[in-house]
């Protein structure tokens, strides 16, 4: 945010009127555009010092000249000060309006608008957000707030004064003192670019800051249970019924694709007789509100009947008698124990295996294993879904055969 800044006083000779006294300006100059500013004091040009910027000449006219010149640098100083200490956006014109008194309200500041942003949110939870979201971008606010004080010592700042320094700032920021990853990174980023869009849009800034961010998430590897351990814990004796419970909701969403919140909210409802006679989920994505439609296995079947008439299945007309994600989590590890599974069990695991094991490896298409994962874009599918060396080993070998038969 440093700018180069410069101020000059100058007589202008061309305005000489008939007393042969020229008046003094003020030129003032930040990052090579320059405006001027009349002092309204007029001077006679031959005894003016150029270099010293000042009327030469013990005298009281002189004296009291020069010494009106110096309060005027100390008010255009102490003005150019105060826009640094409020983040303002500098320029030679903004300058010139604040000293003048023309804008002297600083610009829309940053924090009011992200909070405003996430009150919105707040008030669409369950019609266009899900809770989650709201979470991620109170988060974000938190870290910005934070960043701020880190590197400008601020509780805000004005809109005008974000550039793609203070984005790669907040980048070194998240990475460095938070100890983001880097994926982290860019989702915290990305929500903050939320907020500059709608800054954007409102006409309230200029340029986007982000023009030349250009960062890429990284590929995570994701997890899946294969066959032998799919089965191992189908099979496993465990030792109470609540693990039991656990396991049970957690093998449905791997024989379903269903994530955690989806599988709490289905409804008995949500099973309907599908185009082909048979049972299938309908429901929608908590996380993304898009339709999902799912034939349901035996497997999922068997677990389903397992808890029709568990209490809080039939009170609440809920399919699955789904604990807290915090819960089901801390139980999966100690079921993964149990069964000799090497990895860390999350429930998010089950939606992998559903796409990998489960569909892909049993020559189910990607497309159709993206509409019933319900996404709207099967590069989302491609994250999740694992082609198995079983499965091409499988595909090149019916290639092999052909042309072995030529």
């Amino acid at each position: 945010m440093n700018k180069f800044f410069n101020l000059l006083f100058y007589v202008k000779r061309t305005k000489t009127n008939s007393d042969g006294l020229a008046p003094v300006y003020l030129r003032i100059t930040i990052d090579g555009a320059r405006i001027e500013i009349s002092s309204k004091r007029y001077v006679n040009p031959d005894k003016w010092n150029t270099n010293g910027q000042k009327l030469n000449g013990n005298n009281e006219d002189a004296k009291s000249i020069n010494a009106y010149l110096k309060t005027l640098e100390h008010q255009v100083y102490d003005v150019h000060r105060d826009m640094i200490e409020k983040k303002l956006t500098i320029t030679a014109s903004n300058l010139k309006d604040r000293l003048l008194g023309g804008k002297t309200s600083p610009g829309k500041m940053l924090v009011p608008i992200f909070e405003e942003h996430n009150r919105q949110v707040a008030a669409l939870i369950g019609k266009e957000y899900a809770k989650g979201t709201l979470d991620r971008y109170e988060t974000s606010l938190k870290h910005t707030k934070a960043f701020l004080l880190w590197k400008y010592n601020v509780m805000d700042i004005d809109i005008n004064a974000i550039d793609h320094e203070f984005i790669m700032a907040y980048d070194f920021y998240l990475r460095s003192e938070r100890s983001c990853n880097n994926n982290s990174t860019v989702k915290y980023l990305k929500n903050f670019k939320k907020i500059i869009l709608i800054c954007i849009a409102n006409g309230w800034l200029e340029r986007d800051p982000f023009v030349k961010y250009k960062p890429k998430v990284k590929e995570v590897k994701r997890d899946f249970l294969n066959s032998e351990e799919l089965e191992t814990m189908a099979c496993k004796k465990l030792i109470s019924d609540r693990v039991s419970q656990v396991r049970d909701i957690f093998l449905f969403s791997c024989y379903t694709g269903l994530a955690y919140a989806d599988v709490k909210k289905l409804k008995r409802t949500e099973i309907v007789t599908g185009i082909d006679g048979q049972k299938w989920v309908y429901t929608s994505r908590q996380k993304t509100d898009t339709a999902s439609r799912i034939p349901l296995l035996a497997q999922a079947m068997e677990l389903m009947a397992k808890y029709e008439d568990h209490p809080q299945c039939a009170n609440d007309g809920l399919l699955l008698p789904v604990l807290s994600n915090q819960k089901m989590n801390s139980y999966l590890k100690e079921i993964a124990d149990a069964c000799g599974i090497n990895k860390e069990l999350t429930y998010h695991i089950a939606r992998h295996t559903f796409a990998t094991t489960v569909t892909l490896a049993n020559g189910v298409s990607i497309e159709s294993v993206s509409k019933m994962l319900g996404h709207t874009n099967i590069k989302t599918t491609q994250h999740y879904a694992k082609i198995l060396d079983a499965k091409v080993s499988e595909d090149m070998g019916r290639l092999k055969q052909k042309f072995a038969a030529r």
